[in-house]
């Protein structure tokens, strides 16, 4: 990292992995960074999560998506610099970034039982700060930011809505994945499901966000948590993390849905999808109980794919629910998600199977879609 010998503001040359077009290898490269302008800071990512979402993107999931991009949503890191009128934060600070940020003005983000701000560039995907500009560009062209963030980047700079500070404790590789992977996974259990004690669970997906899934079970008192996935090597790290047992559907002739109703005695209190792909949607919803179960999905599917539903799945009781983040208000939670982490409540090092420098990012995302990690975390230099 460079910048001119100017005191602040000034261009940040930095590294970051730029993303030209659906389904091509990130090219890690030199970028510019400028200031940050009026309510908007700048920050030092320090270490990023790779989600399936960014791939869901990159692989053409998002129709909408601008390129080039700067893609990663998941990420923590230091204030480098804050913008005019910038009061929340001041350089120095340890930072969460926001994929999900709140303005805490809007109807949304005022209504108790939302945290989906009317700002949120989620499902737009316009690629732009709130000023419909960019802080980011190589040799004169233009970059897009991507879910309001942009982490695979050394700098980044985001909106003054779209942060929150912690502890200074936390450690990087960890509390990045509160940002997303995390929170999703842990809080749909705690805040939108509400599981209750001596319940049944079944976990569709044994990724980040399905290991976060069955944390949480785990500390809601679920008696009995199936883990459901077609990579079994998964299967010893969710039994650790509070899965009572694990199945595969390709192990069984008949639906996977049946094969969980027989196991609950008529179908789980609880299902929850965490991969985003419709027929397994369907599938977790028929393996929740007809008359009282709970399905939340999670995953966040192509935005062309539709799912179909009977709607006798739903007269005879059962509730289909969606969340996004877990159901947290990010601005107001996740510091205190972040002391949990430091009190020792809840322990997220199990989840980060690899740890990579950004020049491997193409590795990293080769491990995600090859079943071989719950979630690789890019490290970026510390100076």
């Amino acid at each position: 990292m460079t910048h001119c010998n100017k005191p602040p503001p000034y261009v940040i040359k930095c590294r970051a992995a730029v993303a030209y077009d659906f389904k091509k290898p990130f090219v890690v490269e030199e970028i510019e960074v400028a200031p940050p302008k009026a309510h908007e800071i700048r920050v030092k990512v320090c270490a990023s999560g790779i989600c399936h979402t960014d791939d869901h993107a990159l692989g053409g999931g998002m129709a909408s998506l601008n390129f080039p991009v700067v893609l990663g949503h998941e990420g923590a890191g230091v204030v480098e610099s804050v913008g005019e009128g910038v009061f929340k934060v001041q350089p120095g600070d340890h930072v969460i970034l926001l994929c999900s940020p709140m303005c805490m003005k809007c109807k949304a983000c005022l209504h108790e039982e939302s945290n989906f701000c009317e700002k949120n560039d989620v499902g737009k995907n316009v690629g732009l700060m709130l000023d419909k500009t960019t802080r980011f560009s190589i040799k004169g062209k233009m970059i897009h930011n991507f879910m309001s963030t942009s982490t695979f980047t050394e700098y980044t700079v985001v909106d003054e809505f779209a942060i929150c500070r912690i502890d200074k404790a936390a450690p990087f590789d960890q509390v990045c994945l509160v940002g997303c992977g995390f929170s999703t996974g842990f809080g749909t259990v705690l805040n939108t499901a509400k599981v209750k004690p001596g319940s049944t669970c079944v976990v569709f997906g044994l990724g980040g966000i399905g290991m976060s899934a069955v944390m949480a079970c785990k500390i809601a008192g679920a008696t009995k948590i199936i883990g459901v996935d077609i990579n079994p090597t998964k299967f010893n790290k969710a039994k650790e993390l509070g899965c009572t047992e694990c199945v595969n559907p390709d192990d069984h002739s008949k639906p996977i849905h049946e094969v969980i109703t027989e196991m609950t005695d008529g179908g789980a209190d609880y299902g929850f999808e965490c991969i985003g792909k419709v027929d397994v949607m369907a599938s977790m919803i028929q393996s929740t109980n007809y008359s009282f179960g709970s399905a939340c999905i999670i995953g966040v599917p192509k935005s062309t794919d539709r799912i179909s539903l009977d709607v006798m799945w739903l007269l005879t009781g059962r509730k289909v629910q969606g969340a996004f983040l877990g159901d947290y208000k990010a601005p107001l939670d996740f510091p205190g998600i972040v002391s949990d982490m430091l009190a020792g409540k809840i322990d997220l090092d199990p989840l980060v199977s690899w740890r990579l420098p950004l020049e491997k990012i193409n590795e990293g995302f080769d491990l995600m879609r090859n079943g071989k990690t719950i979630r690789t975390v890019l490290m970026m230099p510390k100076k």
